[in-house]
């Protein structure tokens, strides 16, 4: 074991965590809890039986299945075979790992990267759709991408056939960050007509990423989550075209749960794909979107605040509560509603009305998915 984290250039850390999410039994969210129950997923396979049973929610089989510390051997093939394909391994609680992700609750425990990009970047578009993407729907797909070139944004997509090959295409084309969300793990790649195209996006500085070890084939019941992870790492989603059911709009569902704003594109009644589009904007869960100007709306992009704040902040004294939520900010720019409560540990209501006096001022800015931004 230790001559293969050697080799590998990993730490001990990384080796647990795999081994622990592939023991049968654990989900994210178990995994997780054990890991904060225990402080450390070493700490988890070192534990022994009894405390392990008396962890809310893990039965005993599940402990069984900790205590025989078979997946740690899987664990060290994946770490092999990661060394072997230049794959890296991000845990969520590195600092390179997705922010946005990572204040999901049931986001991967860890995920593997093709590629060395920042997913941390200001705004990341996630960008989805049918497989049977019509010319209506690949003209605006690539249209909507170009015009947000100037807005720098990283866009993801699930790398399938249609939408999100169009999407990825005109990122590329414009020289945009993009990110492929698989549902399979890197010893492969699904569709097969997209090898040359991911290959384009690594080269650019964009990745391929899965919560997938390698020899997770591309099966049916993998799609869906696949989904919720491109709707985790983003601000906001673009659902181009889809039938009245599909994909794209489980995606879409799952944006909205996680507070991401969702736009969709309006399309002509009565046709095919057009359908889901114009079914959750008529149940208000997207917003219409007929030209980017629409997403910078919405997402306050087009709002120029930053030198009125500074202005602003140099008239302003604050108060000792108030300096406890801007120390956060020392070091960032973003910062996620449930990492300020936990760090100033003031109650939920008087921390609302500090940052909304804060916001008034032109200090911070509220940003979608419970994050804000400071000015």
């Amino acid at each position: 074991m230790r001559y293969i984290l050697y080799l590998c250039g990993m730490n001990e850390k990384i080796l647990y965590e795999i081994a622990l999410i592939l023991v049968p039994g654990i989900g994210d969210v178990n995994a997780k809890k054990l890991i904060a129950y225990c402080g450390g997923a070493e700490a988890v396979f070192l534990e022994n039986k009894n405390s392990l049973i008396r962890i809310p929610g893990i039965g005993e089989r599940t402990v069984d299945n900790i205590v025989s510390q078979s997946s740690l051997l899987r664990a060290e093939k994946e770490i092999a075979f990661m060394e072997k394909n230049n794959i890296r391994a991000l845990s969520y609680l590195d600092k390179d790992y997705p922010r946005r992700l990572q204040h999901c609750p049931d986001s991967p425990l860890v995920i593997y990267c093709k590629g060395d990009t920042d997913y941390n970047v200001d705004k990341v578009v996630g960008v989805v759709g049918t497989r049977n993407a019509t010319e209506y729907g690949k003209y605006f797909t690539e249209k909507i991408i170009e015009d947000l070139t100037s807005d720098n944004v990283m866009v993801v997509s699930g790398l399938a056939y249609g939408i999100d090959t169009c999407a990825h295409q005109a990122a590329v084309k414009n020289k945009l960050l993009t990110v492929g969300v698989l549902a399979h793990g890197l010893h492969t790649l699904y569709p097969p007509m997209n090898n040359k195209l991911a290959q384009k996006i690594i080269d650019s500085g964009g990745s391929l990423i899965t919560e997938n070890i390698s020899g997770v084939d591309p099966d049916r019941e993998n799609f869906p989550r696949r989904n919720r992870i491109v709707a985790g790492m983003i601000d906001c989603l673009i659902v181009v075209e889809s039938a009245f059911k599909g994909g794209a709009l489980i995606t879409a569902e799952i944006a909205n749960t996680y507070d991401r704003e969702v736009f969709a594109v309006p399309g002509r009644v009565g046709d095919v794909y057009s359908e889901g589009c114009n079914n959750i904007i008529k149940k208000n869960k997207a917003n219409i979107i007929t030209k980017s100007d629409d997403i910078r709306y919405i997402m306050r992009w087009d709002v120029d605040t930053k030198v009125v704040a500074k202005q602003m902040r140099l008239f302003r004294d604050f108060s000792d509560e108030e300096k406890l939520v801007m120390n956060i900010f020392e070091h960032k720019d973003m910062v996620h509603l449930d990492s300020i409560i936990t760090e100033t540990r003031l109650s939920p209501t008087k921390l609302a009305s500090i940052l909304l006096s804060l916001e008034f001022d032109g200090v911070l800015v509220a940003l979608p998915g419970k994050r804000y931004q400071k000015l």
